[in-house]
Formats: structure tokens, C-alpha cells, sequence
């Protein structure tokens, strides 16, 4: 079983250096100063697209594969509070990845409306779910 958790861990920190790195990559691409020409705007949206399909989803999927094989492998219905809490929280971030793909789309299809200050701030939104998702596992407050 701790090659499965060693799995599960190395997956979850590639999910997350998509999910740091891809809002920060709207961020640049949002701003009007650092993609004026097509070149340099087909290059993000290549970035974006390869990030999201070929890091992002591949390290969720597979974060979320180890995690329920660890689930399954240990005391399924002993787990406290803490882990409903976490399961809420990856819940949660599953969505963010969601809308990731969705900011991804509008930005392959020209369409995108929000603000690089907005791109900033959601750039920050898993910072928070990392924090509270290893504080739950470790401490296990509840």
C-alpha cells in the first residue's frame, strides 16, 4: 500500500503544477502587452492546451485512481470526519480543474472576458485547497 500512497502523492503534486501554472499562464496571456502578435497568442494557447491535456488532466485522473485504490485498500467506513472533509475539497477542486478547461476554451476561441487582475486572483484559489487538503491530512483536526 505505500506504493500507492507514494503514487498518489507524486500525481497529486503534478495536478497541482498544472493547477499553479495554467491560471498564471492566462494571467500572461490575458495581458495585452505579453501576447500583441498571433505568434505569440497561438503559442499560449499551444502551451495551455498542452499543459491542461497532457499534465493536468493525466496527474488528476491518476491522483484520483491512487487515492481510491487507497480508499478501497484500507478501513473504507473507519475514516474520521477529516476525510469527508477532504473528499468535499477534492470535489471542489475537480471543479476548479473544470473551469480551467472552460477559461482554456474561451482562450482557444478568442472568447475570453476576464481581466488579468481576475486571472490573478483565480490564480491563487489552489493554494488555498492545498493548504487546507494536507493540513486535514496530516493533523486530522476532526
Amino acid at each position: 500500500m505505500l506504493w500507492v500512497k507514494a503514487f498518489h502523492i507524486i500525481f497529486m503534486v503534478t495536478w497541482f503544477a498544472g493547477l499553479f501554472y495554467l491560471p498564471r499562464l492566462f494571467v500572461y496571456h490575458a495581458m495585452s502587452d505579453a501576447a500583441t502578435d498571433k505568434a505569440g497568442i497561438e503559442r499560449f494557447k499551444i502551451m495551455e492546451r498542452k499543459l491542461y491535456y497532457g499534465i493536468m488532466a493525466p496527474g488528476a485522473a491518476l491522483t484520483i485512481t491512487f487515492g481510491l485504490w487507497l480508499w478501497l485498500g484500507w478501513l473504507q467506513g473507519a475514516l474520521g470526519s477529516w476525510f469527508h472533509a477532504k473528499l468535499a475539497l477534492v470535489a471542489l477542486l475537480v471543479a476548479y480543474h473544470l473551469w480551467c478547461g472552460k477559461l482554456l476554451a474561451d482562450f482557444r476561441n478568442d472568447r475570453n472576458t476576464r481581466s488579468h487582475v481576475w486571472l490573478r486572483w483565480f490564480n491563487e484559489i489552489p493554494v488555498l485547497f492545498l493548504l487546507a487538503i494536507v493540513i486535514l491530512v496530516i493533523v486530522r483536526p476532526f
